[in-house]
């Protein structure tokens, strides 16, 4: 057993033989381990000694979480171009399901034209939870993170402007794109995200821009629900969300984490 160090790189994936592990990647391959989620999180990993190329597994989505929590107009330009509020006393709150899920190079389903007609991607930081947390404050808030991964909020527009709620629009199944891995050991608050729709940027932004700090989004949902290890917390997305269409494909990159790919059918 050996304690973690200050930067790594964990994924969760899968193995020919139908086997899941989490690993630590180095270069273009993966460090086997043995341990849970919930053990690495407690700052101790277990190598199994197996060394695999990252080539030859399928990447899985990095965390199974207990809960979505997703904070919207988080960024001012976005608020406008979306119907939203840019004065927020408090931050929009909605949860998506955690059905709605898929990992990275997996496909985005588009809902029947008679559902929506209006799905577009939004790019995000997500924070993955390390451990339990409630009325948390804002001064130890930035401990509880596990580590920082991509996720695109995939989003029925005509939904969420027709819908009094957002659950509906944001919860279809593979509306949430997560991964590809889970970087611990940067800071989430100057990450520029940038997201691409067949190979053109539509979205270029980066978290220093969000009108709600991160320290305060942690500490204000955590007086509403107990926060577990493996939780995401979706930070919002910047401007530039637009439609997508059958056979698009979109990549969201965030400065030191990578790329999320998603192949729109």
């Amino acid at each position: 057993m050996e304690v973690l160090q200050s930067t790594q790189i964990f994924v969760r994936y899968q193995q020919y033989n139908g086997e899941i592990h989490y690993g630590i990647v180095e270069d273009n391959c993966i460090l086997q381990l043995s341990s849970s989620f919930s053990e690495i999180a407690d700052n101790v990993i277990k190598y199994d000694g197996s060394i695999v190329e990252y080539s030859e597994v399928k990447i899985l989505e990095p965390v199974v979480p207990s809960k979505i929590v997703n904070f919207g107009w988080t960024y001012a330009e976005h608020a406008i171009e979306t119907g939203g509020k840019t004065n927020l006393r408090e931050p929009f709150l909605f949860l998506k399901p955690i059905s709605s899920i898929i990992s990275d190079q997996e496909e985005i389903i588009l809902p029947p034209s008679d559902l929506t007609k209006q799905v577009e991607m939004e790019g995000e930081v997500a924070l993955i939870i390390g451990k339990r947390g409630k009325n948390i404050k804002q001064e130890e808030a930035m401990d509880y993170i596990f580590g920082c991964t991509i996720f695109n909020d995939v989003t029925a527009r005509d939904l969420t402007k027709s819908d009094p709620q957002f659950t509906r629009g944001k919860g279809f199944d593979t509306f949430g794109p997560l991964g590809p891995c889970i970087v611990r050991g940067i800071d989430p608050t100057n990450l520029r995200i940038v997201t691409t729709l067949n190979g053109c940027i539509v979205q270029d932004g980066n978290t220093n821009e969000m009108s709600f700090s991160i320290p305060y989004l942690i500490s204000w949902i955590s007086q509403v629900m107990t926060l577990e290890p493996g939780d995401i917390l979706a930070t919002g997305s910047p401007s530039g969300s637009c439609p997508m269409k059958s056979g698009d494909t979109v990549v969201v990159e965030v400065d030191q984490i990578g790329k999320l790919h998603s192949y729109v059918r």
